[in-house]
């Protein structure tokens, strides 16, 4: 046996020494050889120190040819290594039978220097480019981990960013409306739950995915964030605002979306986006299915998606609790209240979405309750 570090290393399994000699000496000088007689040394040969490539006798007393090719390509450490069967044999059947257990190739015995030479150079080659492929691919796989680590980094960032500014909004809001905060949790939870109903529907399974439907859940809290542009005489007044008075309260549609751009511009595409569904929630979620809405009288699906589901939710929820200018009605009472504006002031899908999942919006409204602790 030779040894060089720089080197393939070739192991020859073959019972017939004569055999292994003249192998040895057609390959020894370009590789490193070892040889084993039999198959249950080759197998000790191989897990002590794997060879880059087995020339391998089928026919052998104890373990043969072919069951030492089965175990190799079982064991996860040695599948790898090309297996090249010497053999007498020289029937189809054998062949097929020795490539269907992971051999790389045949040589029929007696062998040809020149063929032995070529096989086993080509198939070294073909192994050292699929290992060297394989490390490639690993670096990508790594490479890809690290920046998929560094894109969760960043969107966690943008979330807490996104959080932030929610929060910011929020809280100059609660300030100066007589909603409560827990009106913005009811109605944050209602869209998403909506969303989620809808998600499979034909008219709405191409706009709600889990990003979009994230997005409404996030930005629903804004939709009245332009209140904070109504004076605090019409705003707080406790009894029916005039025909004036309701003219102003309007432009709150309007002051949010401006708010809500203006924030927009100074944020990258991905951020835009995101202000993007809380923009078009605070401008149109006051539009109605049959055009009668405000402040643009869009009709049926001119209005945005978002601010459709959002409608139902802002309904829902002034139907259900206490406000100053009216009582709580009942949940049974506010769903056939809102059923009666099915194809009037709501998309009439939505609307029925909302029926099939009352459960669960009886169930939010009961946790967000104004009165609970």
């Amino acid at each position: 046996m030779t040894t060089n570090p720089n080197r393939h290393r070739v192991l020859i399994v073959d019972d017939s020494l004569s055999n292994i000699e003249l192998l040895d000496n057609i390959l020894g000088k370009q590789y490193d050889t070892s040889f084993a007689t039999n198959g249950a040394e080759a197998l000790g040969l191989i897990g002590r120190c794997p060879p880059n490539l087995v020339l391998l006798d089928v026919v052998m007393p104890g373990i043969d040819g072919y069951e030492v090719c089965r175990r190799l390509k079982a064991d996860i450490a040695s599948r790898e290594i090309p297996v090249i069967f010497l053999t007498s044999l020289d029937s189809p059947v054998d062949e097929e039978y020795g490539l269907s257990l992971g051999a790389a190739d045949f040589i029929h015995k007696p062998v040809s220097p020149p063929v032995v030479s070529a096989r086993v150079r080509s198939h070294l080659a073909l192994a050292d480019s699929s290992r060297e492929l394989r490390r490639h691919n690993e670096g990508l796989e790594l490479l890809v981990a690290e920046r998929t680590e560094e894109l969760i980094r960043r969107n966690r960032q943008l979330i807490a960013a996104q959080g932030s500014i929610i929060s910011a909004f929020c809280a100059l809001a609660e300030v100066r409306d007589n909603e409560t905060g827990n009106h913005i949790r009811r109605t944050q939870h209602y869209v998403r739950e909506l969303a989620e109903a809808l998600r499979t529907h034909p008219r709405f399974c191409d706009c709600l995915n889990d990003e979009s439907i994230e997005y409404m859940y996030k930005t629903a809290p804004l939709h009245d964030i332009g209140k904070v542009a109504i004076p605090d005489a019409i705003l707080l007044k406790p009894g029916k605002l005039t025909e004036d008075e309701w003219v102003i309260m309007k432009r709150h549609c309007e002051a949010g979306k401006n708010a809500i751009v203006s924030a927009a511009k100074e944020f990258g595409e991905n951020e835009g986006a995101f202000l993007g569904y809380a923009a078009d929630i605070a401008y149109c979620h006051h539009e109605r299915w049959d055009g009668t809405g405000y402040p643009q009288g869009l009709r049926g699906d001119e209005i945005p998606v978002s601010a459709r589901l959002m409608a139902v939710a802002d309904v829902y929820d002034a139907l259900t609790t206490k406000r100053v200018y009216k009582p709580a009605f009942s949940h049974e009472e506010s769903v056939a209240l809102m059923m009666e504006g099915r194809s009037r002031h709501f998309d009439p899908d939505m609307v029925d979405a909302m029926q099939s999942i009352v459960a669960r919006f009886q169930a939010i409204a009961n946790r967000y309750r104004d009165d609970a602790a």
